[in-house]
């Protein structure tokens, strides 16, 4: 997929390191973007700068836990400053928390959930408006069908309003942000091939609220299997580029009609 508008401009990607993240800064970087690799610091990270930078790309890494408002702002203040512009920032990183009933869920596990998944959110777009607002840019953020189309990921429910929530504030800041030219689309993917599980804390209790779903054969009626990160990645250049240059307050649902059965 040729976006020539993309060369040489600086895209900021959170949850870099792994999944979506990774395959999104890899395909941006493809098309000849700059981009900062914002994750929590371990080899994966490292590994997806150092695939850019093999294929003659350029980026860098930060170490961020993006529910910390003083490490995301000095995340953006790095891109800016190592490369003088910010022009697209995907919203990516996030986790599924813990699962379990409302009435077992830990206040703390709660606030974990909406702190990482949509506090985060709303920090990367804060941080990302000044930089943005002169010349116009593209925000994406990475939403779900939970909480949107799906509602039986048993014991899901911070998770799910985390993610109902990133939908309506992408709403809220493409309205906001339109006269500065930035457009704000939130994406909606259904089963993808990441490494999300590693940060999801099934607990016992879910056993006594679970309904059971019986899936038809064909659960995932276009391919027969989970969608793969390059797919989703494509979607987020697409956003990033001047191909959808009318689409803003939108949320684009990529899971091969899983959530339509």
């Amino acid at each position: 997929m040729g976006l020539p508008d993309l060369k040489d401009k600086v895209a900021l990607i959170t949850g870099a390191g792994s999944g979506i993240g990774q395959a999104a800064a890899e395909m941006l970087a493809q098309q000849g973007m700059k981009v900062c690799l914002v994750d929590m610091k371990d080899d994966r990270l490292e590994q997806t700068r150092q695939d850019i930078v093999a294929t003659g790309g350029q980026a860098i890494t930060v170490d961020v836990d993006v529910s910390d408002p003083d490490r995301v702002a000095q995340a953006f203040e790095q891109t800016v400053k190592t490369w003088g512009r910010l022009d697209v920032v995907f919203a990516n990183a996030g986790i599924n928390g813990v699962l379990a009933p409302i009435e077992d869920m830990n206040p703390e596990d709660w606030d974990r959930t909406l702190s990482v998944n949509l506090k985060g959110t709303f920090l990367c777009v804060k941080q990302a408006i000044p930089h943005m607002k002169e010349n116009g840019g593209s925000i994406v953020i990475t939403s779900s069908i939970n909480g949107s189309r799906a509602f039986s990921g048993f014991g899901m429910t911070a998770y799910s309003t985390s993610k109902a929530g990133q939908v309506a504030f992408a709403k809220m800041a493409a309205l906001e942000l339109a006269r500065y030219k930035i457009r704000v689309n939130a994406i909606c993917p259904g089963s993808i091939k990441t490494n999300i599980g590693e940060n999801t804390q099934p607990t016992p209790e879910l056993e006594k609220i679970k309904i059971p779903v019986k899936y038809p054969q064909g659960s995932q009626p276009l391919e027969h299997a989970p969608g793969q990160p390059e797919q989703v990645a494509n979607l987020v250049a697409f956003l990033a580029s001047d191909a959808s240059s009318h689409i803003t307050g939108t949320e684009l649902f990529i899971d091969g009609a899983e959530s339509l059965l």
